[in-house]
């Protein structure tokens, strides 16, 4: 899909007017399965939501954003209402991509109830159309009530970032037997239970190929197989932002070097007082 954005005005920065305006669905994601595959990065602002949009099928909020774009130590700090701000924001920066947002860790564990309270929020303040939560069959029930009250839910097994605690580091899983036997059950409970979508996170290849055979959900993958129905990775690290990234991402550009040059190039004009040159400066009308 071509999307054209009109950017002439603060207001239109702020607010792009699509050509044409039509975002894709949660069913037409589910609908997915063995088909295309589903391509997803996170998102956090509506900047970049606007230039993600037109080549992804889904933008994650994704809780990641602790990390990103506050520079906590891990996701376990994030909020509920930062969630809520920064997927307002994706959402009014895009118009054909399916937004799901990340509940953050300790907004959903406690009951399905206190998860439906967290997720009406969200999709109530944000416009988003999914939420996205951790976990394996304990969080079944919750995954079906909440699809039972209209709110569709995408899963997330393997490495799941708010337990590594529990798991004692990120490093991938599913290396013995019966690990894989749990993750496999995790997700097939998972699917079963109604998620319209599965992220599979830092497991051992074939158990990550496995999974996309045996669930009858779109299974999208990040640190899995080629053989998931999709793939996410994080935008910033995809992206080159950070010197240090997981070993499952593959560096597109280095936007960090980029901009550090640009920011040289910057200081060395103020100081040389280059800059603003003629055509930055407003003079008098003759």
């Amino acid at each position: 899909m071509s999307t054209t954005f009109t950017l002439d005005t603060a207001t239109s920065r702020a607010n792009p007017t699509p050509a044409p305006m039509r975002r894709l669905t949660v069913p037409a994601i589910a609908a997915r399965k063995g088909g295309e595959p589903i391509v997803m990065l996170t998102a956090y602002t509506a900047r970049m939501a606007q230039l993600l949009d037109p080549h992804c099928d889904m933008l994650l909020v994704g809780d990641s954003l602790g990390q990103v774009i506050y520079g906590l130590p891990s996701t376990l700090s994030v909020t509920l209402d930062m969630m809520c701000a920064h997927g307002a924001a994706v959402v009014r920066g895009s118009y054909h991509a399916v937004v799901a947002i990340d509940m953050p860790f300790g907004s959903y564990e406690a009951s399905p109830e206190q998860a439906f309270a967290s997720a009406s929020r969200v999709m109530a303040e944000t416009g988003a159309a999914a939420v996205k939560l951790e976990g394996g069959a304990a969080m079944a029930p919750t995954v079906a009530f909440l699809g039972q009250r209209g709110i569709p839910v995408i899963g997330h097994v393997g490495l799941t970032p708010q337990a590594v605690n529990a798991l004692g580091g990120y490093g991938a899983r599913g290396h013995s037997e019966a690990e894989q036997a749990k993750i496999g059950d995790d997700a097939q409970a998972i699917a079963d239970a109604g998620a319209f979508a599965l992220v599979v996170e830092g497991v051992i290849e074939p158990l990550a190929a496995d999974i996309t055979r045996r669930v009858a959900c779109p299974v999208i993958g990040i640190g899995a197989s080629a053989q998931c129905d999709g793939q996410v990775l994080v935008i910033d690290d995809m992206l080159g932002m950070f010197e240090r990234t997981p070993r499952f991402v593959k560096r597109y550009d280095d936007i960090a070097g980029r901009i550090s040059a640009a920011v040289e190039t910057y200081a060395g004009e103020v100081r040389a007082r280059s800059f603003p040159g003629e055509d930055q400066l407003y003079r008098p009308k003759s």
